[in-house]
Formats: structure tokens, sequence, C-alpha cells
């Protein structure tokens, strides 16, 4: 059943048929960061579910709740990897899965030079008899490099050859860059 679930980055964001590989990274004139700049990012992605560390299964009405680690990567406007610590709580009653927890990005976007972003707002919700999954990602708390701030929609798009989700994604990305 574990198998079944989606995830963005699956953001969630966690996150699919072989779209990782027609992505590429782009170099655009994002990467001189002015304060308030916004500008759109999209991209596709792939949950590594098949090597996830299961931390912990609980047993809860309905269904189940289980933590794990896993490592998202992302491709497009956004290159790197996602580290997703995620709470996942299956209501097989109503053929539901919603995911949340923390990630942190590492990675370029839009050209950048590397940055890391922290989450701990996303939330993946996954239609278990359909596999239809949306989420969205708020990579909002800077850790390192340039000071930007994304938020992204997620949207499942299968499972590749492996069986780990795939997902693409939209949305912006701020910098919030001071410059003197």
């Amino acid at each position: 059943m574990i198998a079944v679930r989606m995830s963005v980055a699956t953001l969630a964001l966690v996150l699919y048929a072989g779209a990782t590989a027609s992505a590429q990274p782009r170099t655009t004139a994002h990467s001189s960061t002015e304060n308030g700049r916004t500008f759109a990012d999209s991209g596709s992605g792939v949950d590594q579910l098949t090597t996830a560390l299961i931390h912990s299964k609980t047993a809860v009405p309905n269904g189940m709740t289980q933590r794990s680690t896993e490592i998202v990567e992302l491709t497009g406007d956004l290159v790197g990897r996602l580290l997703y610590h995620v709470t996942s709580v299956f209501d097989f009653a109503h053929a539901t899965l919603v995911n949340t927890g923390d990630q942190v990005f590492s990675g370029t976007i839009a050209g950048s030079e590397p940055v890391m972003l922290h989450d701990d707002q996303f939330r993946f919700e996954v239609n278990l008899a359909t596999g239809a999954e949306t989420g969205r990602v708020y990579l909002l708390d800077h850790i390192t490099g340039p000071k930007l701030r994304c938020t992204l929609d997620v949207v499942g798009t299968g499972m590749n050859a492996t069986g780990n989700p795939t997902f693409s994604y939209t949305g912006q990305c701020t910098s919030t860059e001071r410059r003197s």
C-alpha cells in the first residue's frame, strides 16, 4: 500500500512518468537578484520513494500514520534536491493520504548561486483510489545563498519505471536580497 503513496515534492513538492529526463535546467538573468523581483518557475521532479527511510508506522482509526525521510529530485527552474521529512496520514476508509512535515531544498533557482531554503508548511493530498495528487510548497525560510522565497503548486504525473512518484510544479520565486 505504501508504494501507492505519492508525495512532493511530492513538494512533495510530493511530486509522474519519466518527466525528469525531459526538463533541463535553464540559465537565466534571474541570478542577478533584485529586492522584490518576482519571476515564474516551472519544472518537474521525482520522489525517491523506493529508497525512503521509514522511521515509524502507527495504526490510527481508519488507517495509519507513517513518518519517513525521502529525497526528492527537482529539475527545471529549480535544480537540486529536497530532503523531505514527511508525516503521512493514510485514511483507508476515505481513500485519502495527506503529507505534511519539513523539507529543505538545496540547489539553484533559475540559474542562481546555490541556495538552501526550508519549508514547514507544505501539504500534499492524494486520492488513493485514483492516484490524483495535488499540493503546495512554501520554500520561505532562507538558510543560505541568495535570499529567495518560492511558492510552488505541485501536481502528480504518475510513476516512473522504477516505481517512484513523479510530478510537475509551477509557481513563483521572489528575491528578498538587499542591495546597497
